[in-house]
């Protein structure tokens, strides 16, 4: 549809290019790199049978994950490499929509949260605090995200080391955010076309700031809405405005 679009001169916000950057963490890793902006180490495996070789000179613990993801698809932490052999080997593998399972090292956090800075229309909004000892590797802002659409209880995200409990936010406001990674991720921004996304990192125990997301169909949370000095939706409401007039 969008390509359609596009081929017939129609203005897209976030178009077919984004998309696309949208539905491979391997192609925003490579466009971050490209940008002067550090990332955790990956390699990325194409197939179940080249998942263990990819991983054989990574130091334990590391992650895998699913390079077309969202919602901490096919996130798993590993202490081990049999761990790994074990569970590539196992019924419980999860294949990736396209083939590829990303190897990554693990981040230890200076602290249990990691931060998601939202963009519209090339301007920094607000940045939030996503809280990774409830959260996991869970972490869509999105209210609804929070519940089993099934049951409709409480999810004990994968990875999350507290159980959730009713009321408690995971999200909240980063108060005062003034960092210089943010004109980078304007930058990023304008390079790539990205009109509309949150972009996540985490400060690492040995000091490094590195940026492993970047969600062009991004959400906001109510709670941390009523918080911010600037509100993201109506920012965005404001900037198409602004484009169809």
């Amino acid at each position: 549809m969008l390509a359609w679009l596009e081929a017939h001169g129609r203005r897209t916000v976030n178009g077919r290019l984004v998309l696309e950057l949208e539905m491979s963490k391997v192609e925003q890793l490579v466009a971050l790199k490209a940008a002067g902006i550090d990332t955790p180490r990956t390699v990325a495996a194409v197939g179940r049978e080249q998942i263990l070789d990819a991983a054989h000179d990574f130091p334990t613990p590391f992650m895998t994950k699913h390079n077309q993801g969202g919602k901490g698809l096919g996130v798993r932490k590993f202490t081990s490499h049999e761990e790994l052999a074990a569970y590539v080997a196992s019924s419980e593998f999860e294949e990736p929509q396209d083939g590829i399972t990303l190897i990554q090292e693990y981040i230890q956090a200076a602290e249990p949260f990691i931060t998601r800075v939202e963009i519209v229309g090339g301007e920094f909004i607000y940045a939030v605090k996503a809280d990774t000892a409830r959260g996991g590797f869970q972490l869509c802002p999105a209210d609804a995200c929070a519940i089993d659409p099934i049951t409709r209880e409480l999810i004990m995200p994968p990875g999350a080391t507290i159980a959730p409990i009713a009321g408690q936010q995971l999200f909240s406001l980063r108060e005062d955010f003034d960092h210089s990674i943010i004109e980078k991720y304007l930058k990023f921004a304008r390079r790539t076309g990205l009109e509309v996304c949150g972009i996540e990192f985490i400060e690492a125990e040995d000091g490094r700031v590195l940026t492993y997301d970047v969600n062009t169909n991004t959400n906001y949370n109510a709670v941390v809405e009523a918080e911010a000095p600037r509100s993201a939706p109506r920012a965005l409401a404001r900037y198409l405005k602004k484009l169809a007039a």
